[in-house]
């Protein structure tokens, strides 16, 4: 990290202080940039302010930044920060140089975002990423990134302090599909995680010694890993909610049929998550996959208040 007393001279914005927005604007701030905020919820922007951020009421405030950061939860969020009533882009005398769009929505709003900068003369970077907030702050955030070769080379000691990894992916809207394939990818491997969590545990294992043999193995992974204490303990505090699982396995599988990919296990796996979100699991993390798994096998999972290691130690 920077020292505050070798702050870097780029003033970045942000918008988006949910979870994942907050989190990452945390670790630039402790790189030591002015970073200057907007959420819509102008209270969940108030512990960055704490931070030493800087919190404005309108995204066009942040014209005047160098670059500017968004973090928002769908591609309407997105179009509506940008170039909707206040957006980003509707100050007529100032454009920030760069804007970076780490937010998973559509390839097709994203390129008209594009677009929409490109008028004004600035780069624009697609930078999903893979993670959640404690993922962020313990420093293994990675990101892909796509958009003209000069602007991301430009923008990757900014991007640098965010994660461990930082790995260009290609022109345009590459970096959107790459996330969405990471994110379907995600949401089979959980399901078929809780299948055998729970054929292991109907068969009188519990699930802290199996997932600690799984983890082990060379079938473990960083993810069964910090996903063990949610599945063992049934812990479901958010990182990532199943409407929003829901939402990236549509964009996958409209991706899929558009580019005649077929996806069986995906498409599955998307019911059983569209299936989940119907009985009501809309506010806890997608791991309450296993509890769906549970009821369909005709047992009731119980916390077994094991002390489990989630791998993410900062």
């Amino acid at each position: 990290m920077t020292s505050s007393g070798d702050a870097p001279s780029m003033k970045i914005g942000w918008i988006g202080a949910g979870r994942m927005g907050a989190a990452m604007a945390r670790r630039l701030l402790a790189a030591g940039y002015d970073v200057a905020v907007y959420n819509r919820t102008r209270a969940k922007a108030v512990p960055l302010a704490e931070a030493g951020a800087t919190v404005v009421d309108r995204p066009v405030e942040l014209a005047g930044r160098d670059v500017v950061f968004t973090m928002v939860a769908a591609s309407a969020d997105l179009v509506a920060v940008t170039t909707g009533d206040g957006g980003l882009l509707t100050d007529p005398e100032r454009v920030p140089s760069v804007l970076v769009d780490s937010s998973t929505v559509s390839s097709a709003a994203s390129a008209d975002v594009r677009r929409a900068v490109a008028k004004r003369g600035a780069g624009f970077l697609a930078a999903p990423v893979s993670g959640n907030p404690k993922v962020v702050e313990s420093g293994l955030l990675t990101l892909a990134v796509s958009g003209p070769r000069p602007v991301f080379d430009r923008m990757r000691p900014v991007l640098e302090p965010l994660g461990r990894g930082v790995t260009y992916v290609g022109e345009e809207e590459t970096a959107r599909l790459v996330k969405i394939c990471h994110n379907v990818f995600l949401g089979v491997v959980t399901q078929a995680l809780a299948e055998i969590v729970v054929l292991a545990e109907r068969g009188g294992g519990d699930r802290a010694g199996f997932l600690d043999f799984l983890n082990n193995s060379v079938m473990g992974s960083v993810f069964t890993r910090y996903k063990t204490p949610a599945l063992v303990n049934l812990d479901f505090t958010p990182t990532f909610t199943m409407p929003l699982l829901r939402k990236d396995f549509d964009l996958g599988l409209d991706a899929a049929r558009e580019l005649e990919v077929p996806m069986p296990v995906a498409a599955a796996t998307a019911q059983l998550v569209a299936s989940a979100v119907g009985a009501g699991h809309r506010d806890e993390d997608f791991a309450t996959l296993i509890l769906e798994q549970a009821r369909r096998s005709g047992i009731k999972l119980v916390p077994e208040d094991a002390v489990v290691d989630d791998g993410l130690d900062a």
